[in-house]
């Protein structure tokens, strides 16, 4: 017979495992009496699982939807699942952003050493197709979350635009992805100023164990920010357009948080910028909308050279 520690996990991933369990197979699965199995399920319900029971001769339990997320009781491969579908949203960017990872960093820091081998030989069998974004190191992306879960100073190695070498000795406060790429926003306490860093380009050193307080910045803040830092200062190639739309329609189309100049109630006009003006011009036709370029020359030419080919592409296409 199982030890009653051993017997509740068991019977807390049962139930989690279809919804309805009468009393007798709950009992034949677990090796005891029903009696038994009424006593364990006052057990988890004293720790917080809201485990209904159903009356009558084929009465039974299902695990039902609480006030809080309680535990999961996971078995190897539904861990190791779990663990490369988060593995998989976080390097696509799929909605979640940092929740993907801070999830991850949680699994991966209590999962066995077996289990730790299959998900990383799951990620070394998985190809990139080419012409996509490479996937980040999800390892630098989970020890960067897991520091600014756990409010812990992070240590770590950087590799500057310039190739120069640093150390960099940060309070870590949030990761932004922008585009194909991720960022860290953190307190530099070196330089007593915030900084913007790319994950791709860290190198965690070991943990310090130090814990800071976090400071308070807005959600829309840390976005304006790291656009200000990064998007501005790396771009090659900048524009000024104006669009014929309201400017409520651009923000949501853009996806991504640049500054909307409002200009009247159907027009508005921001900066953009890329170290490709073709593909510049060709994110710009994407909005869907009917714009001018102010200021330019590079994007002007970009769409002089997109036209071209999509009237190309239309006359040999045409019956």
């Amino acid at each position: 017979m199982l030890e009653t520690s051993a017997r509740l996990l068991q019977l807390l991933s049962l139930l989690q495992l279809r919804r309805d369990w009468t009393s007798g197979e709950l009992a034949d699965r677990l090796g005891v009496s029903t009696r038994t199995v009424r006593t364990d399920v006052g057990k988890l319900r004293s720790l917080g699982y809201p485990v209904e029971a159903r009356p009558g001769v084929a009465g039974g339990y299902r695990l039902a939807a609480g006030t809080a997320m309680p535990p999961l009781v996971l078995d190897d491969d539904e861990a190791v699942a779990v663990a490369v579908g988060l593995g998989v949203a976080a390097s696509t960017g799929a909605g979640g952003g940092e929740t993907f990872l801070t999830a991850l960093a949680k699994l991966e820091q209590v999962m066995p050493s077996r289990l730790r081998r299959r998900v990383e030989a799951v990620r070394e069998a998985t190809s990139v197709v080419p012409g996509t974004d490479p996937p980040p190191d999800l390892e630098v992306l989970g020890a960067v979350a897991a520091a600014i879960r756990a409010h812990e100073r992070l240590r770590f190695g950087y590799t500057a635009h310039g190739g120069a070498e640093t150390t960099r000795h940060t309070e870590p406060h949030r990761v932004v992805r922008w585009g194909s790429r991720w960022y860290l926003l953190a307190w530099d306490l070196d330089r007593a100023d915030w900084r913007v860093f790319r994950v791709d380009r860290i190198t965690p050193r070991p943990p310090t164990g130090a814990r800071f307080r976090p400071r308070a910045v807005p959600e829309d803040a840390v976005q304006r920010y790291v656009v200000a830092r990064v998007g501005r200062a790396t771009w090659r190639y900048r524009a000024r357009i104006l669009v014929h739309a309201p400017a409520e329609d651009v923000v949501a189309r853009i996806g991504s948080p640049l500054e909307v100049e409002v200009l009247g109630p159907r027009t508005c006009r921001l900066e953009v910028g890329s170290d490709d003006p073709d593909q510049l011009a060709l994110w710009v036709t994407q909005l869907g909308m009917d714009v001018e370029v102010l200021e330019g020359a590079e994007l002007a030419a970009a769409f002089g050279r997109l036209a071209t080919r999509l009237s190309r592409a239309a006359r040999e296409t045409s019956p």
